[in-house]
């Protein structure tokens, strides 16, 4: 009797230990920049990081500047999704020639130097306000996004 305790003892612990890895999401935003635009289109860049242990979704992205969409790019060919997976532990890397922000019919045409506020809305989190600066159309980051 007194074994079997001790057994059931250790399986409680070891499944407590197990479900340590998974707090809610915790994330931030980096990297984030929009290349000036020539027209009422541009794209937008930015990284997410989640240092959770669960990951969370990116379910759209809003505007007062006009309408915004989540874009995949893969294999070269562009297109328009309903989320992306921000990883536990990990990022969603949105850069040039992959995942991207899409500015449509802009409002108004935003320069250099400005900033273009979005707010981001997730599956689990709340939703992010985000100053995005405008860069020179031939501005390439640091951090290689």
């Amino acid at each position: 009797m007194r074994l079997c305790a001790l057994g059931v003892g250790a399986v409680l612990l070891l499944a407590g230990c197990g479900s340590s890895d998974g707090g809610a999401p915790a994330l931030s935003v980096g990297a984030a920049y929009i290349p000036q635009p020539v027209s009422d289109m541009a794209a937008g860049f930015l990284t997410i990081s989640n240092k959770g242990g669960t990951k969370d979704q990116l379910t759209s992205v809003t505007s007062a500047d006009g309408p915004v969409t989540v874009h995949a790019t893969s294999g070269g060919t562009m297109t328009e999704v309903r989320s992306l997976d921000v990883p536990a532990h990990g990022q969603l890397v949105f850069k040039s020639g992959g995942n991207h922000l899409m500015f449509e019919k802009l409002e108004r045409k935003p320069r250099q130097g400005e900033k273009v506020t979005v707010t981001l809305h997730f599956a689990e989190s709340k939703a992010m306000k985000v100053e995005i600066p405008v860069e020179s159309a031939t501005y390439v980051p640091k951090t290689g996004n």
